[in-house]
């Protein structure tokens, strides 16, 4: 039985005893040796020496009597907590009574075994260090599961920084090259249209020229859609272009509200809003069939918060739990990677409400912005 006992297999149990009974202490001892454990033990008595013996040396379990001269066990656990020490504090006392026992359990304290009961005690230790090192593990899974989240969403933020760097570049060259070229034959066409020898040329000119209108419209609407410019005159009337594009296209009526059309968060904020907009009302645009969507975007309690909702036939569990629904997990990442959340709200034939919310004092990680918007 000794072997499982100890936390590692190359050093005996290192036991601090807190007990103010010589004999009782030996007794502990002799039940220890007689399960042949490997250990050592420190015996303290007052609390100035449990306190210096923690701050001073390793342990790997206390056992604890609950009453003591001046003080009980429960102060012992307190000066543990607050020297941050997180090794076993078995109690190992005369009766209690099962309210102070229960109590203490309550606390944090590993376990409580009565004196009557030495013949049980090596048992209890080993209980006591398998519950600690499992909780141990547990701790270091939840703490490495943070981490990974952690480099997860810088990674995320990085990609998404990425992502909008090579838009604006993209909108750069549509706007110079194509936008340019596009000028130019627009002149000529003018010059054309001045100069056609016959109505038959100025037909055809004209319908140049209807066909140039129709290119620079897409090549501002692509421009648009890869750089929200949009945003440089203020989140409120950035939704509001988006809202009143989509009620032209698709003719769903659509209304936006605000508590402050002067809302003006910083600029990556008002990205991840504007772009959670624009994903929600493509999505309503392909799936929802709808006739209605309402907006509203507001600052209020230090949240910026943007809800949208359709009376549309709303989204399936099914479709929700989809692996490939990447439009939806994209959402909730881009909001992570501000500090923020998506929730989703829906039922089947009674429309759907996202709703993105975004603490405006959050100290989000550091975030390379500078090259777009």
């Amino acid at each position: 039985m000794a072997p499982l006992v100890s936390p590692t297999p190359t050093q005996p149990l290192r036991i601090l005893h807190l007990e103010d009974s010589e004999l009782d202490h030996q007794l502990v001892c002799r039940a220890l040796k007689k399960d042949k454990l490997d250990f050592t033990v420190t015996r303290v008595d007052s609390l100035a020496e449990f306190d210096h013996q923690l701050r001073n040396r390793d342990f790997d379990i206390v056992l604890a009597d609950y009453r003591l001269p001046g003080f009980t066990a429960l102060d012992a656990w307190t000066v543990l907590k607050e020297i941050g020490s997180k090794i076993p504090f078995l109690l190992l006392s005369g009766a209690i009574g099962e309210p102070a026992a229960v109590a203490a359990i309550q606390l944090g304290i590993s376990d409580y075994l009565p004196k009557e009961g030495l013949d049980k005690l090596t048992r209890v230790i080993a209980s006591a260090i398998e519950v600690h090192k499992a909780k141990a593990a547990e701790a270091r899974a939840v703490a490495e599961l943070a981490a990974s989240e952690k480099r997860l969403a810088h990674f995320a933020q990085h990609l998404q920084t990425a992502i909008e760097n090579e838009r604006a570049s993209i909108a750069r060259e549509i706007h110079d090259d194509i936008g340019g070229s596009l000028a130019a034959v627009r002149l000529d066409l003018s010059w054309l249209a001045r100069h056609a020898p016959s109505t038959e040329a100025q037909d055809h000119v004209t319908a140049a020229n209807d066909m140039l209108q129709h290119a620079i419209g897409a090549s501002q609407r692509i421009m648009m859609n890869l750089r929200p410019a949009i945003l440089d005159q203020g989140l409120y009337p950035a939704i509001q272009w988006l809202a009143e594009s989509f009620q032209r296209r698709s003719g769903v009526k659509t209304s936006l509200l605000t508590n402050n059309p002067a809302i003006n968060p910083e600029k990556h904020l008002q990205l991840t809003a504007y772009r959670t907009a624009q994903e929600a009302l493509t999505n309503i645009s392909k799936y929802a069939q709808c006739t209605l969507v309402k907006i509203d975007l507001s600052d209020a309690e230090g949240v910026l918060t943007l809800e949208i909702s359709d009376n549309g036939q709303g989204i399936s569990q099914e479709a929700l739990d989809n692996p490939a629904a990447f439009g939806i997990r994209g959402l909730k990442e881009r909001a992570k990677v501000v500090g923020g959340w998506l929730d989703i709200s829906t039922r089947p034939g009674q429309g759907t409400t996202l709703i993105l919310n975004i603490p405006l004092d959050e100290k989000t990680s550091s975030h390379d912005e500078a090259d777009f918007l």
